[in-house]
This record gives structure tokens, C-alpha cells and sequence, in this order.
């Protein structure tokens, strides 16, 4: 197949809305525990009695994306086309458990009891590209244990910074099988201020600095504190190159929040001659794909999960 076909520009007039609805879906709620912390999530599940297992799709969100927009818009529109969707809070994010940090002298233990009594401060709203990567650890798991998941059948999909995630994921994650990575930023260029970001990480393990950072760094436009330390140790597309599993890559053609060719056209580079892969662009900027092409791209999307999931 030539690069020309694999290589998809679309736009709104030229595609036609699949009827995709082929399920009613039931909704649970659920708690997964993530590293000792308590997160909130859902489960979109189809209803066939027929079906013993669902192929099943985890759902990744953004910088500081909430499952509340998920379960409005992507869950029950790909739970309908016939997979188990499962949304989350991060740790610490909308309805989820924060982690606690104990800035004070913990006090130890009793003989009998690992009980004590502290002072501790909820981390809240905190953009941390390692603790999010293990909740999404901890979201696989709880799949594996749900006898209705078709275990070999599981894809991960990430839209914004959680589309960074679903290539790191995938890349490293033998439990995926399918990727969708969708307005994806995938760390290109942290590389410049790694040595700058190393002097943060250092003086946060000497408490020179708020070892978790709170209320600073702010980015316009988004919400909570992006941990820079931390990130500059995260840059999916370092791991593209080991991604054996078919992946589609969708961004915006004028994308203004990063350069799409450093990052989503990049990895599909990486990929294209490897595994099957596939890179499109709808018209507009990042937060189009939520509103004006959100009919189009899930609908490719599903065209995607239907070929290389079911």
C-alpha cells in the first residue's frame, strides 16, 4: 500500500457519519486503587447476552482532563459500537482521592499497630506524567479482573497529554493491542531544558523546594501545576520506535498548543514501515476535535477499532 493512501487528509464534508450505534450501554460506577490511592472511573458496558467478553478500550484523558467529559462524548459512543470503555480521575483530579504528603515529622509506628495519626497535605490538581502513567497501570489490572474484558483484546486511548500516555503505554505495555493516540503531545523538545528541569529535581529531593510543586508554572488556558521535573524524565516519543501494535495518530491540522510534526507525524514516521499505522488530520486547531470534529474522528476511530480489535 502506498504512503499516499496511508497518509489521510480529511475534510468535515468529506466524510459521511457511520451509524455506529449498534448497542444500548449500561454504566457502572467503580473505584480503582492506584499506588494506596483511591480513583473513581466507569464502566460503559454493551448489552448482549450473547457476548461472554468485550474487546475493550481504556480511555486516557488530557493534561487535566476529567472522566465527566468522557462519559458525556467518547464512552458511550464507542461503548455503543460494541466495546467495554473504562473512564478515570487521575489521582488527585475530579472525583478521585488525592495522594497525601506528610511535610512534618511522621511519627513511627506502635509495636502492635502501623496506624498514626498525622497532618498531611491533599496534592491536588498536580500534571505529573509518572504518576499518571502508573494509574493508567493500575486502570489495566483492574480490567484483567473483570471476567466480562476479553483480556488479549484491549486498546488504550489518549487524547492531548493522555495521547502521550497511549504511545508510551502501548509502547511498553504487552496488554495493548491497539493504540489511538488523538491531538497527542508526545514530549519533543523537553530534551532542550532537561538540565535546567535536573536542578529543579534536585533541589525538590533537598526540600530547598516544595518537593511537590502546588499553584506554580501555571500554563494559560490550562488548569492545575504541571510537575516540569518529572516531565522532562517522560517523552513518549523517545519509545515510539517500540510499538508493535497498529496504531492511528489523529491531529489538528492547525494545531497550536505544539509542533504535530515533532510529535504525532514524527512517531507515525517512526512506525509506518513497522506495524500497520495511520495518520490523519481534520481542519482546525486542538479543541476542535472535541466539538466540530468530533463526529468525524471517532467514527474513523471506530473504523479503527473494528479492524484491528474485534
Amino acid at each position: 500500500m502506498s504512503k499516499f493512501l496511508l497518509v489521510l487528509f480529511f475534510t468535515m464534508s468529506s466524510l459521511v457519519s457511520s451509524n455506529t450505534d449498534l448497542y444500548t450501554v449500561k454504566s457502572e460506577d467503580i473505584e480503582v486503587w492506584s499506588d494506596g490511592t483511591r480513583m473513581q472511573g466507569n464502566l460503559f458496558i454493551p448489552q448482549d447476552d450473547s457476548v461472554e467478553k468485550w474487546p475493550t478500550i481504556l480511555l486516557a484523558h488530557g493534561w487535566g482532563g476529567l472522566k465527566d467529559h468522557l462519559n458525556k462524548s467518547y464512552a458511550p459512543k464507542f461503548a455503543s459500537a460494541g466495546y467495554i470503555v473504562m473512564t478515570f480521575d487521575y489521582r488527585g483530579w475530579g472525583e478521585s482521592d488525592s495522594r497525601l504528603v506528610v511535610y512534618d515529622d511522621m511519627p513511627k509506628p506502635g509495636r502492635f499497630s502501623n496506624k498514626v495519626s498525622v497532618t498531611a497535605t491533599a496534592i491536588r490538581d498536580l500534571v505529573d506524567p509518572l504518576d499518571q502513567y502508573e494509574d493508567i497501570q493500575a486502570s489495566l489490572y483492574f480490567l484483567e479482573g473483570d471476567p466480562r474484558v476479553d483480556g488479549g483484546k484491549i486498546a488504550i486511548w489518549g487524547s492531548s497529554f493522555g495521547g502521550g500516555h497511549a504511545i508510551m503505554v502501548g509502547a511498553n505495555d504487552p496488554r495493548i493491542k491497539v493504540i489511538v493516540a488523538q491531538v497527542a503531545s508526545m514530549g519533543a523538545g523537553m530534551e532542550v531544558f532537561a538540565s535546567e528541569l535536573k536542578k529543579r529535581l534536585i533541589a525538590q529531593a533537598r526540600k530547598e523546594e516544595d518537593p511537590v510543586p502546588q499553584g506554580i508554572d501555571k500554563q494559560p488556558g490550562l488548569s492545575g501545576t504541571p510537575h516540569y521535573g518529572r516531565m522532562s524524565l517522560y517523552q513518549p516519543i523517545t519509545r515510539a520506535k517500540d510499538i508493535k501494535v497498529p496504531t492511528l495518530i489523529v491531529d489538528a491540522e492547525n494545531e497550536e498548543l505544539f509542533n504535530r510534526l515533532e510529535n504525532g507525524w514524527a512517531v507515525y514516521n517512526q512506525i509506518k514501515d513497522k506495524v500497520p499505522s495511520k495518520y490523519v488530520t481534520f481542519p482546525g486547531k486542538h479543541y476542535d476535535i472535541y466539538s466540530t470534529n468530533f463526529e468525524a474522528s471517532t467514527d474513523i476511530q471506530i473504523e479503527w477499532f473494528n479492524q484491528h480489535l474485534k
